[in-house]
Parts: structure tokens; sequence; C-alpha cells
């Protein structure tokens, strides 16, 4: 889907939609309400949201499995695996699978760590310790009470904040805002914050700064010119920092976010960027969604998450992770870059 336009705003459609909002917000509640979260024996770091769409996720889940791994524990990621279509448990091969069966993003989290799909996060927590799981980055969760979490981090865009405020499907939140901080540990805003959402978060809730930054590969665009597209939750966001990075874009195609790609919606992007002597280009997460055969002619443009005060960030993940960590991690180490 599409983020609408009026989820930004105070228009007519989210006043219309309003009521329904009231009915989503009291469904999320129930479930919440009646959840026992299970302790699978490791510590559970979860990486969410309170509104749809795309805010930064799975990228701050790669920068914490980032510091788990540097502190010597074995992580897994576990996810819903949205947009697939297999239930799991199951391990993701990220040669034998494909975003129809386990979705994109756990696609992309699997180049980095073991990866598991589960629509019960419970069942995939215990065959991720079954199989060695240390600790478990768990990406998207923050409404799921499947699970008991060691860590909560909220991500909020700092460009689009809470949207209008209003619930699902009059804005982009899941549930009312104090609610959701009510269960947070942390907050981290990526971007600086061009909507006032800062003054939502509670005093006392950790609110760690950070930014998106293109992978070093990225600086091979400098100065290129490029046709963008992407199917993710803010497509703009995208061909901004391409802007930002240096780039010519000289058109850009935004698709609903985990729009399935076919080979019909690809060659004539292609077409156009070789017509334009451009370079055509999307993101890591939408490269998973991408036809095989022509998956190689996209340049593809990773993102990691940098963190504005590094040291905090890693604090927060080690403390989650006490009575886990090999001796030889006692004392605080330098946050490591995310990938």
């Amino acid at each position: 889907m599409r983020t609408p336009e009026f989820w930004a705003s105070d228009a007519f459609p989210a006043r219309l939609l309003e009521p329904l909002g009231y009915l989503y917000a009291a469904a999320t509640r129930r479930r919440l309400a009646r959840g026992r979260p299970v302790d699978p024996g490791v510590p559970v770091l979860c990486v969410g949201n309170l509104t749809a769409g795309g805010a930064g996720k799975t990228p701050l889940a790669q920068a914490v499995m980032t510091v788990v791994r540097g502190l010597g524990v074995e992580g897994h990621f576990l996810s819903r695996g949205y947009g697939g279509r297999l239930k799991g448990p199951v391990a993701i091969d990220p040669i034998r699978h494909g975003a129809d069966e386990v979705g994109d993003e756990p696609l992309l989290l699997a180049d980095m760590a073991p990866c598991w799909v589960a629509r019960d996060r419970a069942a995939g927590a215990r065959a991720a310790v079954a199989a060695g799981a240390g600790a478990l980055v768990m990406d998207d969760g923050h409404q799921n009470p499947g699970l008991r979490k060691a860590l909560s981090l909220v991500v909020v865009d700092g460009g689009f904040g809470f949207g209008n405020r209003r619930i699902l499907p009059a804005g982009p939140l899941r549930e009312p805002i104090r609610v959701g901080l009510a269960r947070a540990d942390a907050v981290v805003r990526i971007g600086p914050d061009r909507t006032g959402a800062d003054a939502w978060i509670p005093e006392g809730l950790p609110c760690l700064g950070a930014r998106l930054e293109p992978g070093p590969s990225a600086a091979r665009l400098v100065g290129r010119r490029v046709v963008a597209f992407a199917g993710i939750g803010r497509p703009a966001k995208f061909f901004e920092s391409l802007h930002a990075l240096g780039a010519e874009v000289v058109a850009a195609h935004p698709f609903a976010d985990h729009y399935p790609y076919a080979e019909t919606d690809i060659q004539p992007i292609l077409d156009e960027a070789w017509s334009l002597d451009a370079v055509p280009v999307t993101t890591a997460k939408d490269a998973m969604r991408l036809p095989p055969d022509q998956r190689p002619q996209v340049d593809v443009v990773g993102v990691r998450v940098a963190f504005d005060d590094p040291a905090a960030f890693h604090a927060l993940i080690q403390g989650a992770l006490a009575g886990r960590l090999p001796p030889a991690q006692d004392l605080p180490l330098p946050c490591p870059p995310s990938s």
C-alpha cells in the first residue's frame, strides 16, 4: 500500500475515517492485554514503531545486530515475514527462498545473520534458540505480545513523525502515541525532528538521535545521472538521500511499500535509464523483490544508521544482554558502525 497523503494532515478523509481508527485501537489494546509473553530463555531485543510504513526499522535492526555480535553473542533475527506466504518457523536460506515466500526485509537481514520467519513469534524464538541463538533481534514486533522483551526500541522518522496522529486507517498510527511509548525502553529518532514528534516523548524516556547514511559503495553515484525507483514506506526519503549524496536524479518512480515487481514494471525503467544515459538505482530492500534476470542491471544503494551518540546506543544493547556476555566484554566498547 502506498502511504496516503492525508496521513500527514488533518484532511477530510482522515476525519471521516476516524471512527474506524477507534475500532483499530481497541482491537490492538485487546490483543496486547490478552497476550501472555513467553520468555524464550535468551534476551529479545525488539525494534518496532508506532506507525505503518517505513521508519527505518530494518537498518536499525541491523545496527542492533552489529553491536550484539560485536559483544560476542550469537544473535539471530526474528521476523513475521510480512509479504511472504510461509508461516514458519523457517530459517531463511537466501539462495533457496524468495521475497514472495519470506518477505523482502527478512531476506535482507539474512545476509547479515541467521534470520527466522514465524507468524507465531514464540514458536520462531524456540526454533532459533534450539539452533544456537544467544539473543534475538526482533524486527517489527512492538505491537506483538508473544515474547518477553529485554529491550524495546521504537523508531520515529524525524521527517514524518507521527503523521496526523490518527489511528489506522484515518492516519498512520497502529496505536495511540502515549500508549505505545509507555512500553518502550528508548526512542530512536532518525533524522531531525521536523514535525514536533519529540514533544510527545515522555520525560525520562531516552531519545537517541540518528540518521540514515548511504553505504560506502554509494560514493560511486556522486555526480552521476540516475533513474531512481523505490517501493518503501516513504520513497521520497530515498530520492532525497540520492540528492544529498550528490547524484543527479533525472527521474524518480515511487511504488507502494513491499511492491511485488514484475519484469514489466522494471523494463520501462531500464529503458528510460538507457535513453537518459543514467544509472537505474533502487534500495537494498527493493532489490530483494526484483526479478532475478533484472536484478544485476540495477544499482543498489544500501543504508546504515549513524548515531549522534554511539556510546549511548551501545550501552542500551549491552544492558539488555546482561548475563549473556563473555567475561572479556564486561567493559563498555565503542559502538561499531552498522552494516
